[in-house]
């Protein structure tokens, strides 16, 4: 695979993956949606499925990591470092994309919910509280964009995306890879969808398991851009640990497997 064939398919499958996996998240979320309420089952399934999608679509170009803790994985595992950082850029500018393309597909929902004053509240009540620093905290759609914890505990929080990436990746690095070991194959990525869904309901309520540090940090960015009506902070003061976690667990994962299965 060629350095471009890698970037291209990393933004395009990422794209498709937050598309899809964000989708989700709005469709269940946003007010006049018609799927509202559908619950975490919906959610959970959604991106399983999104991730299915991205993979059988960008897997021959670039062998579908969509993920930093993936690449990573694979790289520890190989000791190859080389395409590493056009993976990265790859899977930010795809997850920024994806994000927007949500907001496009989901523009009247965010209006709608964004102005309903059960969600935001008055703004004569805000206007009586004064200005106020939202940069660490969580506004009332920033769910659909990025993760944030039920309880917030920086070493459950941590460990939790450890934990559900560590199991990810060393699916991946066990029974997901293609014959070259450079990305996922056919099977494979069938296997890893069915995984990112039962890390989604074994795992998912603490931190809404981001298990990918492209998808939380890309959307977040995307968040804190759009032009969204009330929509509040983007919760920076979080932002580290899907971003820090999976690349341990990612890491870690990569150690496993090098003791124990290589």
């Amino acid at each position: 695979m060629s350095s471009s064939d890698i970037f291209i398919g990393e933004i395009i499958g990422t794209a498709v993956l937050i598309l899809l996996g964000g989708g989700v998240v709005a469709a269940v979320v946003l007010k006049r949606s018609k799927a509202q309420n559908a619950g975490w089952l919906a959610i959970t399934f959604g991106w399983g499925f999104a991730v299915l999608t991205a993979v059988y679509m960008t897997g021959s170009l670039s062998g579908a990591h969509l993920n930093p803790a993936v690449t990573l994985g694979i790289a520890i595992k190989d000791g190859e470092w080389g395409n590493v950082p056009v993976y990265f850029a790859g899977q930010l500018l795809g997850a920024m994309i994806g994000a927007a393309l949500v907001w496009v597909a989901y523009y009247g929902q965010f209006h709608a919910h964004l102005t309903d004053r059960e969600i935001v509240g008055d703004p004569a009540d805000k206007a009586i509280e004064g200005p106020h620093d939202t940069k660490n905290t969580a506004g009332p759609v920033l769910g659909v964009f990025s993760t944030g914890p039920e309880i917030r505990n920086v070493w459950q929080n941590l460990a939790t995306e450890i934990l559900g990436t560590l199991v990810l990746v060393l699916a991946v690095l066990t029974q997901g890879l293609n014959d070259s070991g450079k990305g996922l194959g056919v099977l494979g990525g069938l296997m890893v969808a069915f995984v990112v869904v039962s890390v989604g309901l074994s795992l998912g309520g603490p931190t809404g398991y981001a298990i990918n540090p492209a998808r939380d940090l890309g959307p977040r960015i995307v968040h804190a851009l759009l032009p969204l009506p009330n929509k509040g902070g983007s919760d920076w003061g979080y932002a580290w640990i899907p971003v820090v976690g999976p690349l341990i667990g990612g890491a870690l994962a990569a150690g496993i497997y090098n003791i124990a299965f290589a």
